[in-house]
């Protein structure tokens, strides 16, 4: 892998589907727990940009009504399979459809209610996601 020279922009998605309930994917890169789905923001794309592709490339679902909710580093996490430094825009959406279709950087799903996420093994920054989304909805 190569050496990372600055710290990389990562776009991730709280979707939320007709019912209430949020989209959390189990992850080999993130040790197995859950997280929400998003990527590597690409050269010459907006960050919403990045993430309808990412979503699209990672489930298989469009979304809309993107919000952002806000942003976090991550520096060296050791829930993560290699040292990184991602600085994380996060957002929430709303999705039509329930099919997920999984690319290889996720192995489960789960459909979830926001209270029932936080029974779930989370990686550290998608629970704070979460947390900020409460947060940001009373």
């Amino acid at each position: 892998m190569k050496t990372q020279i600055f710290p990389e922009p990562i776009v991730g998605a709280i979707i939320v589907n007709e019912k209430g309930s949020i989209l959390l994917l189990e992850s080999h890169k993130w040790k197995d727990v859950y997280s929400i789905p998003g990527g590597h923001v690409e050269l010459g794309e907006t960050l919403r940009e990045a993430l309808v592709r990412e979503v699209k490339e990672e489930t298989g679902l469009d979304i809309f009504d993107i919000v952002f909710i806000g942003l976090q580093e991550s520096i060296f996490d050791t829930q993560y399979f290699t040292k990184r430094h991602f600085i994380f825009f996060d957002f929430v959406c709303k999705t039509k459809g329930y099919d997920v279709s999984l690319n290889n950087e996720a192995q489960n799903y789960l459909w979830v209610t926001i209270d029932d996420a936080f029974d779930k093994p989370l990686v550290s920054n998608t629970r704070k996601t979460l947390e900020n989304y409460i947060t940001k909805m009373k």
